[in-house]
């Protein structure tokens, strides 16, 4: 299962709902990432495939997690959900959220 660490104001829009998508740079360690945990053929193309990520506000064994079910997109992110404007991202859709994992 993928960690991925993420500040805590994308955490709490994350988990609140109202931030739907996590953005990741396209790059070769996020794409060998996502090819082993399925989201991601060999073709680096994203799959249709859905899979639980754990989401973590910090780098601590305490700290705050959650468990999000996300499918992968690759598209321009929204800025005002942390995107640089006219950059392609990794986009990880969130599809359900499980709390305390």
């Amino acid at each position: 299962m993928m960690i991925l660490t993420i500040k805590k104001q994308w955490f709490d829009m994350l988990l609140s709902g109202e931030k739907k998508e996590e953005y990741r740079d396209i790059k070769p360690y996020y794409t060998s990432r996502l090819i082993n945990i399925g989201l991601l053929d060999k073709a680096e193309k994203p799959t249709k495939s859905s899979t639980w990520i754990i989401f973590r506000n910090g780098y601590s064994k305490n700290s705050p997690t959650f468990k999000a079910l996300c499918m992968l997109d690759v598209k321009q992110g929204k800025t005002e959900w942390g995107a640089a404007p006219d950059t392609m991202y990794y986009t990880l859709k969130i599809k359900a959220i499980e709390n305390g994992c």
